[in-house]
């Protein structure tokens, strides 16, 4: 058997303090400093002997040392994004300059989705993957060539090859990857974590993989993940979580960051029975769908909180993005939620298809009436391999030049002829401070940080970074979206490639 490979996995610092590719849906530069864990990095790492995954904008790795860190290994893995490409591409030449010989590997939904554009961006990369590239990177470390290599596409002989698609894992082939947690303990440092709305520090990793659900401007189930669902086993679950309950006594909950955490009932039942003699605290993503029995059961189970994601308070704009739950849905989610004492994150989108100043207005209503313990309102991004940007580039609204500014904050690259780019900042803004600037939500929040001196710092932290970007946005918006910080990323005005192309 051939030598392994000494393998540097790595989630690079495109920008500062950018939340990046390897496990956040929307890569960006938060409105307050967060970062979501590297999750897909984790699993090739637990299988390749000797290797490190470096998450580098938590731990305040800059690119200058990132070169230097890449010197010590001979094969790159590098999770890159739609918004960070053009960044790591300028990296990975200072990586080959001083480590010529070094391979490497780019992963993640860009390449998947385009990856005939991502190898011709740069030809110091020498291969991409396409879907779930857990084994494909792991057997190209172990010494298997490209040619044998299932997932990926690579030059040769002056054309790109795809080789045929690799299967998904299903239940028992999720159960044998290795657990996040062992990577988190060997590699990062889960104080580095933090985003506002969980405890801090908190663990996350995931149970399922894929999402049946057709949301259009969904980025995983339309990429990498897929909409096929595929469980790990309730018992493999439960023996993670008892680890790094083990592992990371300081830790103050687990996330689990599934797409659809709650899709199905008896797995939630039978999961909750299994927390349930753990006695830990934990929150989730999850949908409306859920009915009290089960919201009470994951209660008892030890939920503290869910982010669910609302998008809209029009109904029409919902059908438009097939969200598959209503607004009535949502009240009564929220109820059922309230009545066993778990908290909600909610999150809300301007700028979807049939957005209007009218339908705007509605939503921050809607977020009102609801009245989560926290909310994000997110521009729409139409990021490439999603049915939204496919729809979005027929019909001629994919006209403004940029997914994010050059440090990585999101700007709208979606512009409508009756809602301009400038409205939608708009009502960003207006959004977050009507909801935010209530006396009974101010108090609510500060009312926690009364008497946990942690909990203050990390307010008066949070609260100056955002009031701080609150003011550019408001520039922003002021200008018309003109004069701002040079656009980096341009975003593509037709539809996306297929990896079967």
């Amino acid at each position: 058997m051939p030598d392994v490979m000494k393998t540097l996995l790595l989630n690079p610092p495109s920008f500062e303090n950018f939340d990046g590719g390897a496990s956040s849906r929307w890569p960006a530069t938060r409105e307050i400093e967060s970062y979501w864990y590297p999750v897909w990095l984790t699993y090739p790492a637990g299988m390749i002997p000797g290797s490190r995954l470096l998450d580098a904008s938590p731990h305040k790795v800059n690119w200058q040392q990132t070169v230097q860190i890449c010197k010590d290994y001979e094969f790159l893995i590098l999770f890159t994004s739609t918004v960070g490409l053009e960044s790591d591409i300028k990296l990975i030449r200072k990586i080959k300059e001083s480590n010529p010989n070094m391979k490497i590997a780019f992963v993640g939904p860009h390449g998947h989705i385009k990856p005939n554009e991502t190898l011709m961006a740069s030809e110091d990369i020498d291969f991409v993957t396409r879907g779930e590239f857990d084994h494909s990177v792991v057997e190209y470390a172990h010494g298997k060539s490209l040619s044998e290599i299932q997932g990926v596409s690579y030059r040769k002989d002056g054309k790109i090859v795809h080789n045929p698609e690799r299967p998904q894992l299903h239940t028992e082939e999720l159960d044998a990857l290795p657990f996040a947690t062992d990577i988190y303990k060997r590699d990062l440092e889960i104080e580095r974590y933090n985003v506002p709305f969980l405890l801090h520090p908190y663990v996350s990793f995931y149970t399922t993989r894929g999402c049946p659900a057709l949301c259009t401007f969904c980025m995983w189930p339309q990429t990498i993940s897929g909409h096929a669902w595929r469980t790990r086993s309730t018992e493999n679950v439960a023996r993670e979580v008892k680890q790094a309950l083990g592992y990371f006594p300081q830790m103050k909950e687990v996330f689990f960051d599934d797409d659809t955490f709650n899709i199905r009932k008896d797995r939630v039942l039978d999961l909750c029975a299994k927390f349930k003699p753990l006695k830990f605290q934990w929150s989730s993503t999850a949908r409306v769908h859920s009915d009290y029995e089960t919201v009470k059961a994951m209660a008892d189970g030890g939920a503290r909180l869910f982010i669910v994601g609302f998008e809209s308070g029009d109904p029409q704009i919902l059908k438009n993005i097939k969200k598959g739950a209503t607004i009535e849905m949502a009240r009564n989610f929220m109820k059922n939620c309230r009545k066993v004492g778990i908290r909600v994150h909610g999150d809300f989108i301007i700028g979807l298809p049939g957005e209007t100043k009218e339908t705007i207005q509605k939503t921050i209503d809607f977020a009102k009436e609801l009245d989560c313990e926290t909310i994000q309102v997110s521009l729409a991004h139409a990021m490439p391999g999603t049915e939204l940007h496919d729809t979005m580039a027929a019909q001629g609204f994919l006209k403004v030049e940029a997914l994010a500014d050059s440090d990585g904050h999101q700007l709208p690259h979606i512009e409508y002829p009756h809602l301009s780019k400038a409205e939608m900042m708009s009502g960003v803004n207006q959004f977050y401070d009507d909801y935010y600037f209530r006396p009974k939500v101010v108090w609510r929040i500060v009312k926690e940080a009364l008497w946990d001196s942690n909990e203050r710092k990390r307010l008066y932290h949070e609260a100056t970074e955002f009031l701080t970007l609150r003011a550019e946005r408001l520039k922003w918006a002021r200008q018309g979206g003109e004069d701002y910080k040079k656009p980096m990323v341009s975003v593509p005005e037709t539809p996306s490639a297929s990896a079967n192309d």
